[in-house]
């Protein structure tokens, strides 16, 4: 992919996630209808397996497993792989991505839902650990652009964002809000960083003796 189309598509990502989160929280005077349904739906169906999973990404994407822990992991693997740059690129998408979370959570303000099973902090648009997932997510397809890395970049931000659900402490719409922000972060990042992180150094070609 071209980066005009790295930005284009990311630039397209954070400006959706925006218009999102205007939508649902100054166009409606209440929870928009499709995500009291799908909360409710959740609800009914939840079981133990469903809430032992949730919690298990509860853990894995928020706090500071996915604040620290994660991010550090990935930085550590690439500096071991000798990718200095790939690990630079890492850690300024991870910090990107988070700083655009708490900015739109401050500026739109969104209550959870009510009948939330864990604790969790201010602002429920758009979702943290949806869009950390998704930034772990596309970090890993810029930096290495499989068809497997895409499919299980894909699962991963699914299973995230269906565990906030689980637990009831996001609506629907927040979930994808913060994926479209993750993607968004990266790919725009991407655009403007990937040329650098995909340098190599010529070395210098020896002239021949004799």
């Amino acid at each position: 992919m071209s980066r005009r189309m790295l930005l284009w598509w990311g630039v397209g990502c954070l400006v959706l996630a925006t218009a999102l989160g205007a939508f649902v929280v100054f166009g409606y005077s209440e929870t928009p209808g499709f995500d009291r349904w799908w909360n409710e739906l959740i609800a009914s169906v939840r079981g133990d397996w469903m809430y032992s999973f949730a919690l298990a990404l509860n853990w894995v994407g928020g706090g500071w497993v996915a604040i620290l822990g994660v991010p550090l992991l990935a930085i550590v693997a690439l500096l071991l792989a000798r990718r200095w740059r790939s690990a630079l690129f890492a850690a300024i998408c991870f910090a990107a991505s988070a700083g655009a979370v708490q900015l739109l959570k401050q500026l739109f303000g969104r209550a959870r839902p009510e009948d939330m099973l864990v604790v969790s902090d201010y602002g429920s648009f758009p979702s943290g650990h949806t869009a950390n997932a998704a930034t772990i997510a596309l970090v890993i397809w810029v930096l290495f652009p499989k068809a497997w890395t895409a499919l299980l970049g894909a699962l991963w931000v699914l299973a995230m964002a269906l565990s906030r659900t689980f637990l009831s402490v996001h609506w629907a719409s927040d979930t994808l809000g913060g994926a479209l922000v993750g993607a968004g972060v990266v790919l725009v990042l991407a655009a403007w960083l990937l040329p650098w992180v995909r340098h190599r150094r010529e070395e210098p070609v020896e002239a021949p003796v004799g």
